[in-house]
């Protein structure tokens, strides 16, 4: 489908869905942010649902001002894939050990590493501007400063919620890796103190939801936040990066016979800010799940975790900001999910894929979320799929 544009607001609202479909909440917040008056436009995706200040699924273009709740709370989250050598041929009956060794070599949940991984025993990690990185902790907010121990020990995992870490077969038999996750705990504690500072200054005291408190271009809170803001994305790349390279560690000790090769990886950010221009325009472009979709550029769509995903080229439509949708998208919250379904449920709907069946993972059953596949459908004018993948092993936090 193209995209339906809701009338009666300050800026075009282009839905890449059926507003009739959207929740009733979900609706109010995307009216609310365009009535900020920074806004330029907002593009709203086929995955679209409710969230904090702003709705998850949704592209915010703004001139000279960017609002910390609408990034939100774990900046950079993103996805990674990689297509290997591998094929359905090389992997054995019971994949339950595999997995096992998946989950010993990259923590999941609040865990950690019990000191930094040591990226010289990483095959072939590019380690360029590492140093300067960590350098540059020292001048993020000095409020959580005194957490770089443990940032540095959570780099390289996984953390909890819906981010997984997949083994994947594609339509033609070929094994992809795949891993969702963002920039752990102290993403979420910079987000935090910037969501606290922007409601405190005087030009937002006037907003419909105090969650839409906005920076503004020029100011040293703007500046503050956009060294923090870009910190933490960068966090969020570097940790997928390491998890990946000790995923790619596992799979050559595993099928160590098969000798496999890995193809170059692809990232993309779902949840991050990004300077870019339209129509003349400078414009800061929150995308808080949702994926840059330029032109010929990769990004990876995952549905649940007992679904498919996909892999996609952009398309580069410019009414959707270069966007598209970054998975299934919720359709009930975790409370919901949880009342409704069973571990029995869960068993049904994840059958064939070597995973958690217990009702720790109950909130991410497929049932709590929309048909990916109708997902794909409403945006083929924002993305073509090069490749469908079907999980066979799936590590959740």
């Amino acid at each position: 489908m193209s995209y339906v544009e809701v009338p009666g607001a300050q800026v075009p609202i282009r839905m890449w869905t059926d507003p009739a479909g959207v929740e009733d909440v979900a609706m109010q917040q995307l009216r609310n942010v365009a009535t900020l008056p920074w806004i330029k436009g907002l593009a709203v995706m086929p995955d679209v649902h409710y969230g904090k200040g702003a709705t998850v699924g949704s592209v915010i273009a703004m001139r000279g001002a960017v609002c910390p709740a609408a990034v939100g709370v774990d900046i950079g989250c993103g996805m990674s894939a990689v297509k290997t050598s591998l094929t359905a041929n090389d992997l054995p009956g019971d994949l339950s050990r595999f997995r096992s060794k998946i989950e010993q070599a990259i923590p999941v949940g609040r865990g950690m590493h019990d000191a930094p991984v040591d990226l010289g025993r990483l095959h072939g990690f590019p380690t360029a501007g590492w140093e300067d990185f960590w350098a540059r902790f020292g001048g993020v907010a000095e409020a959580v400063r005194f957490r770089q121990e443990r940032a540095t020990k959570q780099m390289g995992s996984l953390g909890s919620g819906n981010h997984f870490i997949e083994f994947c077969l594609d339509d033609d038999g070929a094994v992809w890796l795949m891993l969702h996750s963002g920039s752990r705990n102290i993403g979420k504690e910079l987000a935090e103190f910037h969501m606290g500072q922007a409601q405190k200054l005087p030009h937002n005291q006037g907003l419909v939801d105090r969650d839409l408190a906005v920076f503004i271009a020029d100011t040293p809170q703007m500046a503050a936040y956009r060294n923090d803001l870009f910190w933490a994305q960068e966090y969020a790349k570097y940790n997928r990066a390491v998890m990946m390279a000790l995923f790619q560690d596992v799979v050559r000790k595993e099928f160590k016979k098969a000798r496999p090769v890995f193809e170059p990886v692809i990232s993309c950010h779902h949840n991050y800010v990004a300077e870019e221009r339209y129509e003349g325009m400078d414009l800061l472009v929150t995308r808080k799940g949702a994926i840059r979709a330029g032109s010929g550029e990769f990004g990876i769509i995952p549905g649940s975790m007992g679904t498919g995903s996909y892999i996609v080229k952009g398309l580069g439509n410019a009414a959707s900001f270069q966007s598209a949708s970054h998975g299934a998208g919720r359709k009930m919250s975790r409370n919901a999910a949880k009342k409704r379904f069973s571990t029995r449920d869960l068993m049904e709907q994840t059958r064939g894929v070597e995973c958690r069946k217990d009702s720790g993972v109950i909130d991410e059953i497929p049932g709590a979320y929309k048909p990916i596949e109708k997902v794909m459908e409403q945006q083929r004018d924002l993305v073509e799929v090069v490749a469908h993948l079907k999980q066979v092993v799936c590590v959740k936090g």
